[in-house]
């Protein structure tokens, strides 16, 4: 009998660690892409969900790049700050300024959004990009809880 719990216990253990594994290997792959190329497929994939036009296509990527170069300055400056030695927590002043910017840039995006698409296009983001943020934070969660 102990002999199939131990088992059992290494199985499950290899199993998040594969599956750990592949989320990481996904973020790995993204951040050697370029702003553009991260706009562009980020345009194809919403392309294919909400069935974009032409004209609602150039204007995603031009959204989508300015985004993705956004991320990748803020990326590249933390990563700076971390080689150099700068890299320290935040202040609660700190914390609280960044996630006001973070929740401006986000109120833009989403009137930006609502300007681009048809209503029926735009309710069918809001529960994609919902649902996203909702299972995005699920995994840090879970993530945290079994290291």
């Amino acid at each position: 009998m102990k002999k199939i719990v131990v088992l059992v216990t290494l199985l499950t253990g290899v199993t998040v660690m594969a599956q750990e594994g592949r989320k990481n290997h996904h973020r790995a792959a993204m951040k050697d892409l370029t702003p553009e190329q991260i706009a562009t497929l980020h345009t194809k994939k919403m392309t294919l969900a909400l069935d974009l036009t032409e004209v609602q296509q150039k204007q995603i990527q031009v959204l989508s790049l300015e985004n993705a170069k956004l991320r990748k300055a803020k990326m590249e400056e933390r990563k700076a700050k971390r080689e150099s030695g700068e890299s320290k927590k935040p202040t609660s002043e700190e914390r609280y300024t960044m996630q006001l910017e973070r929740l401006d840039h986000q109120i833009a995006h989403k009137a930006e959004m609502k300007a681009i698409l048809s209503p029926e296009q735009y309710e069918k983001w809001e529960k994609l990009h919902f649902h996203k943020r909702k299972h995005r934070g699920k995994e840090k969660h879970e993530g945290k809880r079994g290291k």
